[in-house]
């Protein structure tokens, strides 16, 4: 429990983390900064030089999850230009190389520039898959908005984005805090200042079109005269589709998705495919893990390609 962040306290600097974390070696101090370090916590041995390109792009993602891990384990960097009998030690052939080193040994490595879900793989086989504190607070924050405390969440939340202001998971949560906490104008605010690529960010994006759903829905308090129209004429598109909307709003998801697939079978090009567009929001909304989300594109699928 100590190792989660604690959201009433001031996030780590980063700098001083560095300074204890991540640290350049060289061919007479890497006994001791990784062989003997690596004897109380993993570490990790990034080979670079300062020409090689793809060099620059792994080597700040290293020091990121580095940084994250909070102290589960250690990144030493080796130039192999200034080290090169090391680095033929270490049988370094081509560069990034990135060696994992635990208890004195070398148990894990990888050569080139590789998507971060593999450094996390590769970070979880060298901790044994501890929980670093980010990923802890994470799931104190689920847990406390999923339990009807956005308060505590927000906290949490705000906790992690001290530390790493780009954690998608967190912003989309802080996200999902506004929403359940009714401040919308707060949460629109905070969506306008997101650089373009964070909103295409799965959860991100999915917690946007939340937002806007909410927009849509609650707005009428009276459904009977919808039903009465669609009873009248049930190719009353307009009618069905700010059903389904209302519906939503009131909390009715796989209702108002049966709705707008409805709208769908019966004309999929209406209004410029609203309901499709509808159907695409509710289904980001709700997640692609919930039940309902793969209940629905089903329907939608059979509709589509019967």
């Amino acid at each position: 429990m100590a190792l989660i962040l604690d959201p009433n306290s001031p996030a780590p600097e980063n700098g001083a983390a560095a300074g204890d974390l991540i640290k350049e070696s060289n061919t007479e101090t890497f006994v001791a900064d990784v062989i003997e370090a690596s004897m109380e916590v993993p570490v990790i041995v990034d080979f670079w030089a300062p020409w090689c390109g793809p060099c620059k792009t792994l080597g700040p993602a290293l020091e990121k999850l580095v940084r994250n891990a909070g102290g589960l384990v250690k990144l030493v960097k080796v130039n192999v230009d200034e080290n090169r009998e090391l680095a033929m030690q270490m049988n370094v052939q081509s560069i990034p190389a990135v060696f994992g080193f635990r208890d004195g040994r070398p148990v894990d490595g990888f050569a080139g520039a590789v998507p971060e879900s593999q450094l996390k793989s590769f970070l979880d086989r060298l901790t044994g898959g501890a929980k670093a504190p980010i990923d802890q607070a994470l799931e104190a924050a689920k847990q406390a908005l999923d339990g009807g405390d956005p308060a505590t969440a927000s906290q949490y939340y705000g906790a992690v984005l001290g530390q790493d202001p780009a954690n998608a998971p967190a912003i989309a949560g802080l996200l999902r805090c506004f929403l359940a906490s009714g401040d919308i104008d707060q949460a629109q605010q905070a969506i306008a200042q997101l650089p373009d690529e964070m909103k295409t960010n799965a959860e991100v994006a999915a917690a946007i079109s939340a937002i806007e759903l909410s927009q849509q829905g609650g707005v009428l308090t009276d459904l009977e005269p919808l039903h009465d129209r669609l009873q009248a004429d049930a190719d009353d598109h307009q009618a069905r589709f700010e059903l389904a909307v209302a519906m939503y709003g009131e909390g009715k998801a796989e209702e108002a998705i049966e709705e707008l697939v409805e709208i769908v079978r019966r004309d999929r090009e209406w209004n410029e495919g609203a309901a499709r567009n509808q159907l695409v929001k509710i289904f980001d909304a709700l997640g692609p893990a919930d039940p309902r989300t793969a209940k629905g594109r089903r329907k939608l699928s059979s509709v589509l390609f019967s």
